[in-house]
């Protein structure tokens, strides 16, 4: 086997691995930061590294306004209402098991829309293996969700809202990434979209938010893990197997992340594992299964 190839099939695991941790962070940083000022922060310190890195290789910035225009799009898609909808709804109210669940919407959304935008074909195996992740990831969340009161869904109506705003994005910043996206530099691209997630994230700390981080040792490690593993790691394996796959593919890896997250919140934070969700754990890892097969 190729290294190119070995790359290729690590990719998938590495990237769930790396993407459950941005719950973890997201859970490190809430006393200590407000959401939408810190995202700035860490897309700021992503585009900095990135940019460095691309002067220091030599790297080939994308050429023409028409380049840096959907580049910059992508990534106010992708990044900035994506990452600014779910933390902000988090913060505001909005419980984490719905939040997952919610999230898991992003498989069934871009399968659903693939076949008018990119004309990829869903077979009716893939569509169950989407069913079925889905039903897993209903199953692992389900102690979450159970006993949570009308009142409280009711007064997380707008989270709800502002968190679905967020899968949107990120499911036709996928699409647009894919579509206009396909060619060039991944350091540059990547380093061009986090100045889109900044003209997303900006305006709206400064008009929701008092902007306020308090800087400890544990902000600190939550920054640098944030930015070195989940923007930079993360995201540059998550447009890899968008670029080198079919867009509905890549999102079907989306469904092993709420799994992962609960096994580390378990070893993180005492977090207990029921049995159900140890049974929709291995339930979703079939949906993937097969979703993913081509």
């Amino acid at each position: 086997m190729s290294f190119d190839r070995l790359i290729l099939r690590l990719a998938p695991v590495a990237f769930v691995l790396i993407w459950s941790t941005g719950w973890i962070s997201a859970g490190y940083s809430a006393p200590y930061a407000d959401p939408l000022t810190f995202l700035t922060v860490r897309f700021s310190c992503a585009a900095v590294l990135l940019a460095l890195l691309a002067f220091a290789t030599g790297a080939p910035w994308p050429k023409g306004a028409r380049s840096w225009g959907h580049a910059f799009l992508a990534g106010a898609l992708l990044h900035g209402i994506y990452l600014a909808g779910v933390w902000w709804a988090v913060r505001h109210g909005l419980p984490a098991g719905i939040s997952g669940l919610l999230a898991a919407l992003q498989p069934i959304l871009t399968a659903a829309f693939s076949p008018w935008l990119l004309g990829e074909r869903i077979s009716p195996i893939r569509w169950t293996g989407i069913a079925i992740g889905f039903a897993g990831i209903a199953l692992v969340l389900l102690p979450k969700l159970v006993g949570l009161s009308t009142d409280i869904l009711w007064l997380a109506l707008v989270p709800i809202l502002v968190n679905l705003v967020g899968m949107f994005a990120v499911t036709f910043g996928s699409f647009y990434q894919k579509r206009f996206q396909q060619s060039g530099d991944l350091t540059t691209m990547t380093a061009v979209q986090y100045l889109g997630a900044i003209a997303v994230t900006l305006p709206l700390a400064a008009a929701l938010e008092p902007m306020v981080i308090t800087w400890n040792l544990t902000m600190v490690f939550v920054l640098a893990w944030s930015v070195v593993g989940l923007s930079l790691g993360g995201i540059a394996l998550f447009l890899l197997l968008i670029r080198r796959g079919e867009v509905s593919r890549a999102a079907t890896f989306i469904y092993l992340v709420p799994p992962t997250v609960a096994i580390e919140a378990y070893f993180l934070f005492g977090e207990q594992l029921a049995a159900i969700q140890i049974i929709g754990m291995v339930v979703a890892v079939f949906g993937v299964v097969l979703a993913s097969r081509k």
